[in-house]
């Protein structure tokens, strides 16, 4: 059996032996100690263990930032079963798809929160499309009452009045957590991560990004259910530092804590810190913040590290993806605003590699020439859930994760991203990400955002700008397509610049994503419709 330092168990048993009293956590101002974590953690796990919890089941945790998440995922660690993550954006289709694909046996959520009626979304959900679940772990803060639920219910609290459990069951090769990739066409394939790939990328993003230094505070305002907030709660637990648990982001309730703890460290999307920097009217409430990373995989949007100069705040690019756990990467903070703007930089774990290839021939491609990245290293998947097809599609015989995205390796070990692959444009025999054009667009005044993909005419693949105008402005399609003809070559110009007021969004646990293929669906239906 692998040695047990290698579990999430026996880590946050280390932890606890090491820091014992000091926080972990601080939740609505109260600290939780490692002590007590890793306490909660034991009786949880037997509580668990006497619903029928053993290796290799699955509880499903749809839950905001709460002290019941990492109990509960840690609880199910030392049972050897695997959190499943759910965000508490999802409804009945997409809760019904996860919960019932992964068959879990518990599903956790709170019922009252946010005013969202939990219960009713499970209401909608057939019995027969959750064929494992057996029961519900009821967690209250506000005494709101969950009455005719389909399942069997318990409470929360209720899991704590066994004893502990003795020990750890499992190694460091079983599985911990499946997290969903983020999708819009079809079901979105389950993330298996080993409980040795969660605690190798914790210690070493705790050294990366130097969290442990005296004094800091982390701010846990990223979702725990996706990679993002899961990789940096794992840090901080790493460093020995608190992290502050927020269960949903408010820019001016944000603004004020971070004020008021001397926050020092905070990852973020980008909307996040368009919130912080809206609530920081007086540009000294963020002054604390040593460095925050933000996921810098839309090009158009590195004007934020900018913004970011103005409040005081040094923002840096990060990279990663559900497969490789978030945080793989990030641009050092002591960088420039222009290399700090980019997705990408230097690797996180010393024994992590990258490389570009060609997507034709594989070859490994030399420093700075574009093709498709792949990544190897201690934080990767043990594979797709139970998809050994998919998992065998992703992976090169040599190890490295296929990551489906469009980038160039630097002379330094790091990389830059572009966009994914699936959003090159292919125009005049050239792969061309779509930044390039979208940034000609976007420095024109009357433009306040740009979206770039390519679709297939009869003169072959050509480039479509979707624009959204600043305040007061409109959109001059003639003088933006005359802008590109004199600063680009001809066959990136677009075919068409179409004017529309919002873009198609999908929620993700880690921030907004535009829905490309959508917006490809009405390039098409454009160009159609205007020949």
């Amino acid at each position: 059996m692998p040695m047990p330092g290698d579990t999430a168990w026996a880590f946050l048993d280390n932890l606890a032996a090491r820091y014992g009293a000091a926080p972990a956590f601080v939740y609505r101002d109260e600290p939780i100690s490692f002590h007590a974590l890793a306490a909660e953690s034991r009786r949880a796990a037997q509580g668990l263990a006497d619903l029928g919890v053993t290796a290799g089941d699955r509880v499903a945790l749809w839950l905001p930032n709460v002290p019941a998440w990492p109990v509960l995922f840690f609880a199910c660690a030392r049972l050897g079963a695997i959190a499943v993550a759910v965000n508490t954006r999802f409804r009945s289709a997409e809760v019904a798809d996860i919960v019932g694909r992964s068959d879990a046996k518990i599903l956790a959520f709170w019922p009252g929160f946010k005013g969202i009626d939990f219960p009713g979304i499970l209401a909608d959900i057939p019995r027969q499309d959750l064929p494992a679940l057996e029961t519900l772990l009821l967690y209250e803060e506000d005494g709101a009452g969950a009455a005719d639920l389909s399942w069997p219910a318990i409470r929360y609290s209720d899991l704590f009045e066994r004893p502990p459990l003795a020990d750890g069951r499992v190694g460091a090769d079983a599985g911990a957590v499946i997290f969903t990739t983020s999708g819009t066409t079809r079901a979105p394939k389950f993330v298996l991560h080993a409980q040795r790939s969660l605690v190798a990328h914790a210690g070493n993003t705790s050294r990366a990004f130097a969290y442990a230094a005296s004094g800091s505070v982390l701010l846990q305002a990223l979702p725990l259910c996706g990679t993002f907030g899961h990789a940096q709660m794992m840090a901080g637990l790493a460093a020995g530092r608190p992290s502050i648990l927020l269960p949903a982001f408010d820019g001016p309730a944000a603004c004020a804590m971070i004020r008021e703890c001397h926050v020092t460290h905070f990852n973020g999307s980008d909307e996040m810190f368009h919130r912080l920097f809206d609530a920081d009217r007086d540009r000294t409430a963020l002054r604390s913040l040593v460095a925050c990373g933000f996921a810098a995989f839309d090009p158009s949007l590195g004007g934020i590290v900018i913004d970011g100069e103005r409040h005081g705040v040094r923002l840096h690019g990060l990279y990663g993806m559900s497969e490789v756990q978030a945080l793989f990467s990030r641009q050092p903070p002591e960088r420039p605003v222009a290399e700090r703007a980019l997705a990408g930089g230097l690797l996180t774990a010393e024994t992590a590699r990258v490389r570009a290839v060609d997507p034709e021939s594989r070859a490994t491609l030399a420093h700075g020439q574009n093709g498709e990245l792949e990544v190897s290293g201690p934080s990767l998947m043990s594979g797709y859930d139970r998809d050994p097809e998919a998992t065998a599609a992703a992976m090169t015989d040599d190890g490295f994760l296929r990551t489906g995205d469009l980038g160039h390796t630097t002379g330094d070990g790091g990389f830059v991203f572009l966009s994914r692959m699936g959003d090159v444009l292919r125009l005049g025999g050239y792969l061309v990400s779509p930044a390039e054009i979208e940034t000609q667009i976007t420095d024109h005044p009357s433009v306040a955002e740009c979206q770039v993909v390519g679709v297939d005419t009869r003169d072959g693949p050509r480039a479509v700008a979707f624009v959204i105008a600043t305040e007061g402005a409109a959109v001059d399609g003639a003088a933006l397509t005359a802008r590109c003809r004199r600063n680009l070559a001809g066959f990136k110009v677009p075919a068409a610049i179409v004017a529309i007021d919002a873009f198609p969004v999908t929620q993700s646990p880690n921030g907004v994503k535009i829905q490309r293929g959508t917006l490809r669906a009405m390039a098409r239906q454009h160009l159609t419709e205007t020949i």
